[in-house]
Formats: C-alpha cells, sequence, structure tokens
C-alpha cells in the first residue's frame, strides 16, 4: 500500500467502527463480544465476519474464555491495529488537509 491511500480493511465503515471503538480502550484492555456488537449495532453473524478480517491482518485479538456453561469472548486492539488506525487517520488528515 502507498502512503497516500487508505487502509482498505479499516476504510470499510462497520470495521472503521469496530477499531476505532477498540482504540477508545486503554491500551492493552479488552471489551466482551456482546458489548462491543451492542456498540456497534451488528448481528452476532456480521460482527464476526468483521473481526475474524480484522484478525486475520493482526488489527485485533480475542480470546475465548469459559466459566461453567457460559462462555466469554473478549477482543483487544493489538499493537498492529492502533498503528493501522493512526496511519489510517494521518492519511485521512493529509487529503482532507490538501482538500
Amino acid at each position: 500500500m502507498n502512503d497516500n491511500a487508505l487502509d482498505p480493511l479499516i476504510h470499510v465503515p462497520t470495521r472503521l467502527k469496530i477499531v476505532a471503538t477498540l482504540a477508545a480502550l486503554p491500551e492493552g484492555d479488552t471489551i466482551s463480544f456482546t458489548r462491543l456488537q451492542d456498540l456497534i449495532g451488528l448481528t452476532p453473524g456480521n460482527l464476526i465476519i468483521h473481526l475474524r478480517k480484522l484478525q486475520d491482518a493482526d488489527y485485533i485479538s480475542s480470546e475465548k474464555s469459559r466459566n461453567g456453561t457460559v462462555s466469554l469472548t473478549t477482543v483487544a486492539l493489538t499493537p498492529s491495529g492502533r498503528q493501522a488506525l493512526d496511519d489510517y487517520t494521518a492519511t485521512l488528515r493529509g487529503i482532507l488537509d490538501g482538500v
């Protein structure tokens, strides 16, 4: 990707919302899948699809745990994801400053 191109993975509005929401957490913090789903307003299946794409790019990490019969999935932004969002934001600002 060249320096003037917006990251197509983050540029999708839903994934941008996901990454921005995770970036608002302190570094290293996680959020539950269901809380993220509520904040973004997606169905579980739709959220899973977007999270997989972000995880494949190492932008997010997820962890599944179990407490008896209850399972909990948590999601966090990785350092690579935080850097990708910073780069995306800088590129977008550069584009807007040039207009």
